[in-house]
This record gives C-alpha cells, structure tokens and sequence, in this order.
C-alpha cells in the first residue's frame, strides 16, 4: 500500500513538474521580450548597472567628505605612546640590532624620498610602516593628479629625534607633497588617517608626522601572553613563574562550575623566552597586579572582553581567602575586585600556557586562556580537539601494564612532548591556524583589531 500511494504521488509529481515547465517557458518568453522592449528604455534613463566604479552608468558614486586636520591637531586625540595610537617605543634599532633585519626598503616609485644623508635611511621602514605609506601614496595621486607623496623624514639612525621617538624604530615618518605646497598639508594628514596610520599628526607647517603600532603588537602575532616573571600557583600550594611551568604541571584555575581547581597544563599556545612585546597592566583596589597582552581575554561581571578594553571601574575576578560571601559557591577563594589603573608596558618573555579548563590564575587574578576572539566559549570549543587528543594520550598511557615500562615511557613522552611543544619557541601550530582561519570566518566585530 506504501508502495502504490508513493508511485501514485510520483506520478503526480511528475505530471505537475511537466505542466510547471510549460508555464515557466511560457513566462520566459514573456520576460525575454519584455526586456527587450524597455532595455532601451532603462539605459537611457540611465538606471542600468553597470560594472566599475559607481553604483550606474555615468552616475558619480557618493563618497564621504573628508575634512582635512588643522595645525597642532593629532588623530587619535590621545598621546602617540598609548594603546589606542601607535604605543610605545621598543627601543633604537640601529644596524647592528638583531631587530634590523625587521626594517624592510621602500622603493615605490610614487614616493619621493629625500635622503639628505645619503644613506638610504629614509627608505627603511617596518613592513606595516611600508603598507600604509604605499597606500597613502595613491591617496595622494587621487587627490592632486601629478602630485606625489614625499618623505622628509623615516628610520632615524644619527639621533636627531627624542629619545623614544618612533623614529629609532622605522615605525614613524615625516611626509608632505612634491609640490610643498603647504595649503595641501591639512588634507595630506586626513589622508594619512584614511590610508590606517595609527597616528597622524600636523606636527608642523613644513611636515605631517605619521607613525604605526610595532609588528609585534599585531594580534596575530602576540595573541594572548602573560611576561614571564608573572607566578601561577601550583597543586602543592607554591608559587611559580611562568617561565618555569612545564607541560603537566596543575596550575591553579576556574571549573566550569566556578570551583577553584588545579588544572592540567597541556600546552603552550605561545612561548618565546627573549622576545620583548607590549602588555597592559591592570592594577586594581586591593592591589592586585594582572599583565598581559591587549588582545587576550579577561572574565569581567558583564563577561570576557579583551584587556585593552577594560576600562577603570571595571570589576575583574580575584583571589582572596579572607572574603567570604554566602551566595557564592566559591568562597573564601574568590571575589571581584575593581580596577584602578591600565597602563601599557613593554616586559620580555611571552608566555600562554593552556590549561584543560582554558582559564587560569595569574598573579591570584584570574584571566582566559584565549585571545583575539572575544568569546570565552566559542575559544574554548575551539581547541576541543587538541583537549581531546590529550585526553586520549594521557588514557593509553596510564593503562600501560607493564608500571616500569610505563613509567619510563612516561618520562620519555613528557621530555619529547616538552622538546616538542613546550620549549619550542613561537605561536603552537594549532593555535597559529585558528588565528588565521578566525579572520576569514568570524565577523569582525568578534575579532581584536
């Protein structure tokens, strides 16, 4: 009976698909000569699309007006050594710094490099540096047909500038127009601000100063670190600094039932001992003292947000054995703690170390494991499957019959996972593609910029 209402319904399927075809090339036709008959028509009228710039044929696109900077005035309206700008110096480059080999030529043809030295110097700059001078060089072709960019002023080698002048660092040039005609120099500075430097500024009547954030600040280089020196504690109830926890160790964190717990540590998502990287410090009421890198997450009341967006005021989660709250299943542990100063800091030594439960204590403040997407769960399901090949691993292993071949296979997986994993400097391969793969897939409002 199935069988029969099932090729009767196809049957009828089939009858209806065969009529629906008849009609649908009856309504083709009709559309075909109906677009042949007003085509003309809409052309003329102007309200075809058409490929290339605009939104119609011979209709001029709505671009936004630019409003050019006056004298003395800077954008962002913050000090150029602050987070929200270009941060702050890392120190001189000359060439004999390791750091030199960072500092790439510029040799765009659309560029007029001045060059008094002789040197070459003015050419040098960091690659972000380059990108967006290259950008506002075409800005600047735009704006004044036959006009190009100019460089007064790039990588300072002969200490003409102040001391933490970006400068040193190929981070910061000094621009202005071939013609030098300085009535363009106001809208010059709006075009360096268009073109992504992260400061500009109408520093003087015969130049425009722009400088960029340093390449290691980038999210998808630094991630989410903490400074070595900073201390996790251990199972045992001691102190350590990060820079001596090694795979296996059980640092302390947070369970998914707000329960203080030791967790595992199960990998390092970025470990580079001698590299210097900018960090921001959160220093709060009673004193407690949180570093780490801008793009990483930190659990506040109102949830996770990235720790260049915690603001004064702002309540982050502490350790404290003398609070005690009834309504909290955790006390006498823990307890939020109001912030009252970020400041950014340059320390040496990256450090991610991650843990099963993805958070952990830092300096008895408790921080994410995760960085650069600013969601603590969807991070966190992220790395499932390095959690799982772990889990995995560690099953086979405490099931091995044989105790002292076990235990030194033990030994010996621990010293080649360390080799391997936690002594191998640089971002860890599976944390590197997420990154990656995160600013294809994700919006961008969910990615730290």
């Amino acid at each position: 009976m199935v069988h029969h209402y099932h090729r009767r319904r196809g049957l009828q399927a089939t009858h209806h698909y065969a009529i629906g075809s008849r009609v649908g090339t009856s309504l083709f036709q009709i559309l075909l000569l109906f677009l042949s008959l007003w085509l003309p028509v809409l052309d003329n009228s102007g309200f075809a699309l058409a490929c290339g710039p605009g939104r119609g044929a011979g209709r001029r696109p709505n671009l936004r007006k630019l409003t050019p900077l006056v004298f003395k005035q800077h954008v962002p309206n913050v000090s150029e050594n602050t987070l929200p700008a270009s941060g702050l110096s890392e120190g001189r480059i000359t060439r004999y710094d390791p750091r030199f080999r960072d500092l790439v030529p510029n040799y765009n043809t659309d560029i007029i490099f001045k060059d008094e030295e002789g040197s070459g110097a003015d050419r040098l700059m960091t690659q972000r540096c380059k990108e967006k001078l290259n950008t506002l060089a075409i800005s600047v072709m735009n704006q004044w047909p036959g006009v190009k960019l100019r460089v007064v002023e790039g990588w300072d080698e002969e200490g003409m500038h102040a001391t933490d002048s970006l400068h040193y660092e190929g981070r910061a040039v000094d621009v202005t127009t071939s013609d030098r005609d300085r009535s363009k120099y106001g809208m010059l500075a709006r075009l360096a601000v268009e073109a992504g430097f992260d400061w500009v500024y109408y520093e003087s009547r015969s130049h425009i100063h722009c400088s960029v954030k340093s390449e290691s600040s980038s999210a998808g280089k630094s991630g989410g670190c903490f400074p070595g020196r900073s201390l996790v504690r251990t199972e045992d109830g001691s102190t350590k600094r990060l820079d001596d926890v090694r795979l296996g160790d059980r640092i302390a964190a947070v369970d998914s039932r707000g329960d203080v717990v030791y967790s595992e540590v199960i990998a390092f998502l970025d470990r580079s001992p001698s590299e210097r990287r900018q960090f921001i410090r959160l220093t709060t009421k009673s004193g407690r003292v949180l570093t780490l890198t801008p793009a990483h997450l930190v659990p506040m009341e109102s949830g996770s947000v990235f720790a260049a967006n915690v603001q004064p005021g702002d309540k982050i989660l502490v350790s404290d054995a003398d609070v005690a709250s009834a309504k909290n299943e955790v006390d006498n542990r823990l307890r939020w703690d109001s912030v009252n100063e970020t400041k950014l800091v340059i320390e040496e030594g990256v450090y991610a170390p991650l843990t099963m439960e993805g958070n952990l204590f830092v300096d008895d403040v408790v921080a994410s494991c995760y960085a650069i997407v600013n969601s603590q769960s969807l991070a966190h399901y992220s790395f499932l499957p390095l959690r799982i090949w772990h889990s995995v691993t560690s099953f086979f292993l405490q099931r091995l019959d044989d105790v002292k071949y076990f235990a030194t296979r033990h030994n010996d997986v621990s010293r080649t996972e360390s080799t391997m994993r936690g002594e191998q400097e640089g971002i860890h391969w599976y944390a590197s593609v997420l990154y990656s793969l995160s600013f294809y897939v994700l919006p961008s409002k969910m990615i730290y910029n």
